[in-house]
This record gives C-alpha cells, structure tokens and sequence, in this order.
C-alpha cells in the first residue's frame, strides 16, 4: 500500500506548528526527518546547527538537499522495507504530511529518552477538501495523541480544520520523551 503525501514540499517554508516548537529541540541535535521531500524542515533544522538525517523514497526529491550542510540523505521505502533505522536513536524526529501505521512504533522506538516528537498529518474529514482522502491515510479523532501519550509527555495537540495555505483537516502534536526535566518549556 502506497501512502498519499501532499505534494507541497516545493515551499521551503518550514509547517508553523515546526516552527512554534523547534525550540524544544536542542542546538546541535541529531533529528530524523520522515518522509522529507524537497527538505523543508531538515533545511530548517540544519540552519538551526541540527545534524538532520532526511529520509524518503523519492532520491529526485532528496536530490535538492545535496549540498546543504547538515543534512545528510537516505532513500529508503518506509513502507516496503525494514526499518532503516532499527537501533538507531535521534533526539528529535519529525513527521509533517505523511502517514504510514505500522511506522508509528519504530519512530517512538528510534526517539532518545528525552527526545522530540513533532507530528503533523491529516485527519478524517480531509477527504472534504481533496488529497488525502483514503481513510488508510487519515488520523482517526484523537489517534496521534493517544500514541503520542503512551510513551511521551505532550506538550501541545490540536485537532480539526485549518485554513492557512489552504482548508484541510489537521492533527498535530508536540511531545518529548519521559526523561526530559519537567515541566518542558512552552514556546512562545
């Protein structure tokens, strides 16, 4: 089964739920970026002095990541193959517009004890406004935080439709591992 991405990774803006809580990752940390594209968010990151590894199946897309300091590449199917990254820990993963189930445990598995999750995806009720519309590929209400709260300490999760670039209907969670001193800090 083939995931649907949203193919708006041509902007290098980085998502603004990235943007609000990139404070929580550290200066110099070593972050995963899921199914990256174009790179985005790893070439956010790696301006930030990140060590971002930026993984997807599309080598074309990763391609445009070749010279930027900081982000090294990997073409890996994530949904056809093993976990590429099995014994592999990051402080930081991210996870913007993409969706694979069986992907959910090894991400939590591959975080560091104090790491941060930052997930963004769609959600039922997408289907309304174009791609994606399989259910295959939608959060259900309230999925992304009750994995995200069976292993992490949430620091912020919203639900429901956005109008930004255009209407969609989102999940999106923040969280950080259970080693992490509390309270983790709340960006502004």
């Amino acid at each position: 089964m083939t995931s649907e991405k949203l193919e708006i990774h041509d902007e290098l803006a980085p998502s603004a739920w990235v943007r609000r809580f990139a404070p929580l990752v550290a200066e110099g940390a070593r972050i995963l970026d899921v199914a990256a594209g174009r790179g985005r968010h790893a070439r956010f990151f790696a301006a930030r002095n990140a060590h971002v590894i930026a993984v997807d199946r599309d080598a074309e897309a990763l391609a445009a990541l070749r010279s930027v300091s900081g982000v090294t590449t990997r073409v890996a199917d994530l949904e056809g193959a093993e976990w590429p990254f099995a014994g592999d820990t990051f402080d930081a993963i991210l996870v913007v517009n993409y969706l694979h189930r069986p992907l959910l445990p090894a991400l939590l598995q591959s975080l560091a004890p104090d790491g941060v999750l930052i997930y963004e995806t769609f959600a039922v009720g997408n289907e309304r406004f174009g791609r994606p519309s399989n259910p295959a590929f939608l959060l259900r209400e309230d999925e992304l935080l009750a994995l995200a709260r069976a292993e992490l300490v949430i620091v912020a999760f919203e639900q429901g439709e956005v109008a930004a670039d255009r209407r969609a209907v989102m999940q999106r969670v923040a969280a950080v591992g259970r080693a992490r001193p509390w309270p983790p800090p709340l960006p502004a």
